[in-house]
């Protein structure tokens, strides 16, 4: 399935134009529009696809997905241009622009970096927008697709659902998160257990690397393919396109949830799970929020923990096996729903389940202000540690904070972790994430609420992996080390947190990088830089 059409001799003519420019810049901002305006067709598409500060629609396009609205302050810099290109020659002619002019290039796909990082920096930049590129097409017969990376895992689920109920793809559960920025960092979801990670599923891709050529994944090595499977967006190049296996699901799932609190002896039943969710069949996966609500107590509040689940099968099926293995949850039937898998998303996502078109809702979860951090579980948390961070959430801070806990196992425990870029598989029990949010008229106190999360964080230090501590990229955190917003990244300063993020793998990485981008175009705070670079 190709989704790329482009006359030739335009794309040579960028190809000879980009490998004679070398590193000349221009001390104009204005030199750069005056170039990109030049290698795009006509008046009428330079409107529709240049979006400079002074134009009315510049805000809108640039915070149309912005999730994280902690970066759309007045404080926050903006970029000089957003490009919403309509074709693949205005993402050729972008980069060379970029390069020619030197500015920095940061892609976006759906806006849900958590640092921010897809449409913000400190030195001059532009912004490009993937929001046009959001094709599906669904083979049912071949069990597979083709996705664009500016479509969302929303659109690519409903695209599968529209053409059958029995295939499913083993990704993320928020609708809204785009599909580039997601693969990039490997994607996990409530399929993880069952079927690993969404890079595991990708066989081909489409992508523009740093000369403006046109690769897939024959012409760009499986070196390169392997590192774009989870080693990070804005690092190798531009992925257009993802070519995925879809996986097979039953027509009717079950989902579940069960809420424990303090007062319901939840510490006991945390301790518990521990040992058990990452043992039980690979069709049953229970993940765990944790949240501080209302007591029943008059004027108090508790901790709770909801565990939610899905399973590959029906209720009467899932029902004895929890009651077996894990009878301390105490689960229903009444507790229990039956539906489709795309239904299960919404459902474990908490969107409405009104109808499936809400997969396609871009406004389907609420936009936050938020700071996040996570880590990886090896060994059980004694009691006495899940009391000590459940009383964490009872202080004042904590009001809209939120721990997931997410098993695994199953498929994540037989893949080597150097199969891809994301290294952490057999041995960990589960994931831990945590994220501390606050009301947009606190922006002013929000080192109170960074630091609660930080406090958090060293508390755990105890209880999860260590040396390295490892920490899932997709949920970016720049608290554990960055490069240098503009010159020179020395190795050993990228893998402080390089090290974190992919562990051995960080050193292939760097490798993959120095070969398909020594010059470095392709960079952020915590993209992988090349051995050298200017």
């Amino acid at each position: 399935m190709k989704f790329l059409q482009y006359s030739v001799l335009p794309f040579l003519l960028v190809v000879v134009i980009l490998s004679l420019s070398g590193a000349t810049l221009a001390h104009s901002h204005g030199d750069f529009l005056h170039c990109l305006s030049l290698h795009l067709a006509n008046s009428s598409t330079i409107s529709k696809v240049i979006y400079m500060r002074n134009n009315p629609s510049y805000s809108s396009v640039l915070n149309a997905s912005i999730q994280n609205t902690r970066f759309s302050t007045p404080a926050t810099p903006k970029p000089l241009a957003i490009i919403t290109p309509l074709k693949t020659s205005h993402i050729q002619s972008t980069i060379y622009c970029s390069k020619k002019h030197g500015l920095q290039l940061r892609i976006r796909s759906g806006g849900h970096d958590f640092e921010g990082l897809s449409y913000v920096s400190e030195v001059p930049f532009v912004i490009l927008d993937l929001l046009n590129f959001r094709a599906v097409k669904v083979d049912t017969k071949n069990k597979v697709a083709w996705v664009q990376s500016g479509a969302t895992l929303g659109e690519l689920y409903y695209g599968i659902a529209a053409k059958t109920k029995t295939l499913a793809f083993p990704a993320g559960i928020c609708p809204t998160v785009g599909i580039g920025g997601h693969f990039s960092g490997g994607g996990y979801g409530i399929l993880v257990r069952k079927y690993g990670l969404a890079a595991d599923h990708i066989i081909d891709a489409q992508l523009i690397d740093a000369n403006g050529r046109i690769l897939d994944r024959e012409s760009m090595g499986e070196d390169l393919f392997w590192a774009i499977r989870g080693g990070g967006g804005n690092t190798f190049g531009i992925v257009l396109a993802w070519k995925i296996k879809l996986v097979p699901v039953p027509v009717v799932v079950t989902v579940f949830t069960v809420n424990k609190n303090l007062e319901q002896n939840v510490t006991k039943i945390l301790h518990r799970w521990q040992y058990i969710a990452h043992k039980l069949p690979d069709d049953l996966y229970v993940d765990v929020g944790i949240t501080k609500v209302s007591s029943s107590q008059t004027g108090k509040k508790t901790v709770q923990a909801a565990f939610i689940a899905l399973f590959l099968g029906g209720v009467d099926e899932l029902i004895p096996l929890v009651q077996e293995r894990f009878p301390e949850l105490g689960l229903a039937k009444e507790n229990c729903s039956e539906m489709s898998w795309a239904e299960s998303v919404l459902y474990l996502g908490r969107a409405p389940r009104t109808s499936l078109d809400m997969l396609l809702d871009k406004n389907v979860i609420p936009r936050t202000i938020f700071k996040a951090k996570s880590d990886y579980v090896k060994e059980p948390i004694p009691e006495s540690g899940i009391e000590g961070f459940l009383s964490v959430f009872l202080e004042k801070e904590a009001d809209f904070a939120s721990m997931l806990m997410v098993p695994f196992g199953g498929k994540m425990e037989e893949i080597p972790e150097n199969e891809l870029p994301y290294p952490h598989r057999a041995g960990n029990l589960f994931q831990a994430s945590y994220i501390v949010g606050w009301r947009k008229e606190e922006n002013a106190e929000s080192g109170k609420y960074i630091s609660w999360i930080r406090r958090f964080y060293s508390y755990m230090a105890t209880y999860v992996s260590k040396s390295p501590r490892e920490a899932y990229f997709n949920y970016r955190d720049l608290d554990i080390g960055s490069n240098n917003i503009s010159g020179y990244t020395s190795y050993q300063q990228a893998s402080i947190w390089g090290f974190k993020y992919f562990k051995n793998n960080f050193k292939r990485l760097v490798q993959v990088k120095t070969m398909v981008d020594p010059m470095n175009f392709f960079r952020n705070e915590q993209s992988i830089p090349p051995l050298s670079s200017p």
